[in-house]
C-alpha cells in the first residue's frame, strides 16, 4: 500500500466554492446571455491570466476598453469579486484539520490572483492558520497545471512529491502532480477524500 508523511491541498473547488457564476447571476439574470458573457467576455483564460500575474486593475481596464457595452459588468470582476466566493466546501476543513494536529506536514497550492488572495483570507483567515506553507500561483507568476509551480512547491518546503499526498479537483492538475510522482487524489467528495486520506494512512480509520 501507498503511504504518504505530507499532504498539498488545492483551495479553490476543495476547500473553498469560487464561482464568477455566484456574481453574474446577480447581474446577468439571463442564464443564456451569462453563459455567453462567461465564455466570450471574462472567459476562463482571462482569467487564468490573473492567477499568473497580471494586475487585475490592469485587465480589468483593458477588457472593459474592449467591451464598452459590457464595461460596468466586466468591472465587477474587480470591484465584487468576494461576491464570487460561494463558502467553504462542506466537509474537508475537518479533514485537513485533523490532518493538521496528527502533526503531519501540511501545505497548499493554489492558483489565485496576488491581489484578491487578502480578501480571500480576510473572509477565510483559517486559510494562513491551517497550513505550514501556501504556495499562491499569482505571487509565483505560475500558474497550475505549469510543473514549475509544482517544483517551486516541493522546493521551497523541502517535499518529496513521492511521500506526498496531492488534492485537486483539476483533472490537469492532478496528472501533472502524478507525473511528478505525488500521491495524487482528484477531489469531488469529502467522504471519497477521507476514504483515501486514510488508505494512504494520513488519517486513522473511523
Amino acid at each position: 500500500m501507498v503511504t504518504a508523511v505530507a499532504a498539498v491541498f488545492d483551495l479553490g473547488g476543495v476547500l473553498i466554492d469560487w464561482s464568477p457564476e455566484y456574481l453574474y447571476r446577480k447581474v446577468i439574470p439571463d442564464p443564456d446571455d451569462r453563459r455567453e458573457f462567461l465564455a466570450t467576455i471574462c472567459t476562463p483564460q482571462w482569467n487564468r491570466e490573473m492567477d499568473e500575474g497580471r494586475s487585475i486593475p490592469e485587465a480589468v481596464a483593458a477588457l472593459a476598453n474592449a467591451n464598452p457595452g459590457r464595461q460596468e459588468l466586466v468591472e465587477a470582476w474587480w470591484t465584487r469579486w468576494p461576491e464570487m466566493l460561494g463558502g467553504e466546501v462542506p466537509g474537508t476543513r475537518s479533514l485537513v484539520e485533523a490532518i493538521a494536529r496528527a502533526g503531519r506536514p501540511l501545505y497548499a497550492l493554489t492558483n489565485w490572483s496576488a491581489e484578491t488572495w487578502p480578501l480571500g483570507v480576510r473572509q477565510y483567515p483559517f486559510l494562513e492558520d491551517l497550513f505550514d506553507g501556501i504556495v499562491v500561483s499569482g505571487q509565483e507568476r505560475i500558474a497550475k497545471p505549469d510543473s514549475r509551480l509544482f517544483k517551486i512547491l516541493s522546493d521551497r518546503f523541502e517535499l518529496d512529491p513521492y511521500a506526498t499526498a496531492y488534492v485537486d479537483d483539476s483533472p490537469a492538475n492532478i496528472a501533472t502532480a502524478s507525473s511528478l510522482g505525488y500521491i495524487t487524489h482528484r477531489f469531488t467528495t469529502a467522504d471519497l477524500l477521507h476514504a483515501w486520506l486514510t488508505e494512504i494512512g494520513l488519517l486513522d480509520a473511523l
